[in-house]
């Protein structure tokens, strides 16, 4: 099995070391990938710096067709990279095919916010001291950027760190996650195919520990972070750095009694359970008003048992295993936990290997780990409520705060929830796992600061600057 290399400045390189990537589902070894050196590290880094100003300059035209250029070659090679995904993550197929398509899309807006990315015109004569003033304002980017990505979305979470990037003018040097770099490795390659200059995309595997020089590196200002609660030592680590962190939850759903209890049921099921439950806004938290919460859970409890569960090649599949057997056994472990304290097993809660089968709770005792923290597996806790102040105090009372679903057909109720939630986003009618790339996504507390989304990334890794002319009649 040949070695991968990784991309320094748009061109294949190896390194002094490798990563040895295994399917997580039966353990195989899949890739042998390369880890660049100290001295190719600095090598990346120094030229993501020269090339800012070369970066920053980019004819938007230019910016904009290499972006569009990868989603284009991306839905091309769709097959291919959800293979990857799946060898690399144990993500079922299914999706891992539509974790591709996402990135296609990211990486089209990015293409069509680039174009039309114009800044805009202030007159400034509003005020007599304006008389014969005008302001342009245009964003301009902060600097090159540190991207950090996650196994869980070893794709669409690298899109979402490097089209952004691009599509402002600045050089990011990438480091996935040392689970899963394959995927983002794949994605330098289609970006070696366009015409953006050496030193704007580096796409470096390795170790976390040996990240640390990056973090702490002043010619990347920038550090955009997507990952645990790690991200908080980040960001003590680069105190003068503009950093951004995406660091999860333990998102509710809320089903009232006006909700259609079948599609909650049914939706509740799935998005607390693909992909094994390792989703940042996947449910954890289900929050039923008492009036429907005999007849809610016993839908609930039926969906998630029919969950086709195992291998993840299989098209079928809906759950996966997890990324390894140290999360699988803390996932169970935190249920036994939850258990013994007095929650009740409705379903679920067996380990075969890596694979958790699709678990729910119900009356867990506050403090529970499976309430308080994020599980990051297949487990939903459900809980009962008396009614609506009740539930959304529950939402609430998490130190998280990402996204949030409320079932229900009233519209005051829903404003009410838009309104009063504690969250960065709120879908009613639906489950909280619910995402449109381009819209702003992110959240609050513990789950962190700053948004994606194409264009808040782009604004994110920008700052306004002014011009203004004087002597200008208008």
């Amino acid at each position: 099995m040949s070695t991968r290399p990784f991309w320094l400045s748009g061109a294949a390189a190896t390194g002094d070391s490798e990563i040895t990537v295994t399917h997580p589902y039966d353990g195989r070894v899949v890739a042998t990938v390369s880890v660049p050196s100290a001295g190719q590290i600095e090598e990346a880094v120094a030229a993501a710096d020269a090339a800012a100003r070369e970066a920053a300059a980019l004819p938007a035209h230019t910016r904009a067709e290499a972006l569009a250029h990868v989603s284009r070659r991306l839905a091309e090679r769709t097959e291919e990279i959800a293979g990857i995904i799946t060898a690399e993550s144990g993500k079922p197929i299914k999706w891992a095919r539509a974790e591709v398509g996402r990135s296609v899309s990211v990486f089209r807006w990015a293409a069509e916010e680039t174009r039309r990315d114009s800044g805009e015109l202030q007159r400034l004569d509003t005020d007599p001291g304006g008389t014969g003033r005008i302001a342009m304002v245009r964003r301009v980017p902060k600097g090159p950027v540190l991207g950090i990505s996650p196994f869980n979305f070893p794709l669409n979470l690298v899109a979402h760190k490097i089209a952004p990037a691009i599509a402002v003018g600045a050089p990011i040097v990438l480091k996935p996650a040392p689970a899963t770099p394959m995927t983002a490795l794949a994605l330098g390659e289609l970006l070696a195919e366009t015409e953006l200059p050496p030193g704007m995309v580096s796409v470096l595997p390795m170790p976390n520990e040996r990240a640390a020089s990056l973090i702490t590196d002043p010619r990347l200002p920038v550090v955009s972070f997507t990952g645990g609660q790690f991200g908080w030592e980040l960001q003590r680590l680069a105190p003068h750095k503009h950093v951004t962190l995406e660091l999860g939850g333990n998102a509710a759903a809320v089903v009232l009694g006006d909700a259609d209890l079948d599609w909650a049921a049914r939706r509740i099921a799935l998005f607390g359970n693909n992909a094994a439950g390792q989703v940042c806004i996947g449910v954890q938290r289900v929050i039923v008003e008492d009036a429907v919460y005999d007849e809610f859970v016993t839908r609930l409890v039926r969906n998630v048992r029919e969950l086709p569960t195992g291998d993840p090649s299989d098209p079928d599949t809906e759950v996966g295993p997890l990324i390894n057997e140290e999360a699988a056994i803390r996932v169970v472990d935190w249920v036994q936990e939850a258990v013994e304290a007095g929650a009740e097993l409705l379903t679920g809660g067996e380990r075969d290997g890596v694979t958790v089968a699709p678990t729910v709770l119900a009356g867990a005792p506050a403090g529970s780990k499976v309430l308080c923290e994020e599980v990051f597996g297949p487990v939903l806790v459900v809980q009962r409520v008396s009614g609506v102040d009740q539930a959304f105090a529950e939402v609430n009372a998490s130190d998280f705060g990402l996204q949030a679903g409320v079932f229900t057909r009233d519209l005051q109720v829903a404003f009410r929830a838009h309104r009063e939630l504690e969250v960065g986003g709120v879908v009613i009618g639906d489950v909280p796992s619910y995402r449109a790339d381009q819209m702003p996504y992110g959240g609050v507390k513990r789950s962190g600061v700053g948004r994606e989304g194409v264009r808040s990334a782009m604004d994110d890794l920008s700052y306004e600057r002014v011009m203004v002319m004087t002597g200008v009649r208008l």
